[in-house]
């Protein structure tokens, strides 16, 4: 008798799964105002009736989008074990992850490009996400505190600057990929182009905290 209770909640969790996959891809693609809800739930396979069910409006799926996304790289980053590693090692890591990451999965960026055009109106109602920033921050931190104790790293390297640079030097690369390529006449998504770039980053952010 105890079957169907289980069964209802894992059919109801694999459609949410569905649901949000599916939202991803159409607010990446099309924004929060461009997105259509026909359209995540022909691709969910659900109906609108249980979208709204389980998420509430348009909004509130599309900030559940951005909290799922913002929790995964942070997740993610945890996983690193970074404190395994020795102070390079571990920053030489944290640089190719990132990079590794936006190529991996492009609808974080225009994620975040969507909800800057909205001022983080969405992101500013999820109290946990600073946390999981602080988290990230903290890390970088003590990596910083290591490799100056050990006479690898200068002092005075803010973490924060220093989390928002190497965010900076691949995500701007890739949004900028298709008027970059024109712009500097070469294809800046090759293969050879990527490996250049990624070399770069690490030397650059090497040189940044290095004495």
């Amino acid at each position: 008798m105890a079957e169907k209770p289980i069964t209802k909640k894992r059919d109801a969790e694999a459609t949410k799964a569905r649901i949000l996959k599916a939202a991803k891809k159409e607010f990446a693609k099309n924004g929060l105002g461009g997105a259509r809800v026909d359209e995540i739930a022909e691709r969910a396979q659900a109906n609108k009736r249980m979208l709204y069910h389980y998420f509430g409006s348009k909004e509130d799926l599309f900030r559940t989008v951005l909290e799922d996304a913002y929790l995964s790289i942070r997740s993610a980053e945890r996983k690193l074990n970074l404190e395994h590693l020795t102070p390079t090692e571990a920053i030489e890591a944290l640089v190719r992850f990132t990079w590794q990451y936006y190529l991996k999965n492009p609808e974080f960026i225009t994620l975040v490009n969507s909800e800057n055009l909205h001022r983080a109106k969405h992101i500013k109602s999820l109290p946990n996400l600073p946390e999981t920033m602080r988290g990230l921050v903290g890390m970088v931190d003590d990596i910083l505190k290591r490799g100056q104790e050990s006479g690898e790293f200068r002092d005075g390297v803010d973490a924060t600057q220093l989390n928002i640079t190497i965010a900076a030097i691949g995500y701007y690369y890739l949004t900028n990929r298709y008027t970059g390529s024109f712009l500097f006449e070469r294809d800046l998504m090759d293969k050879e182009a990527l490996e250049e770039r990624i070399a770069f980053n690490v030397e650059t952010i090497l040189r940044l905290v290095r004495k």
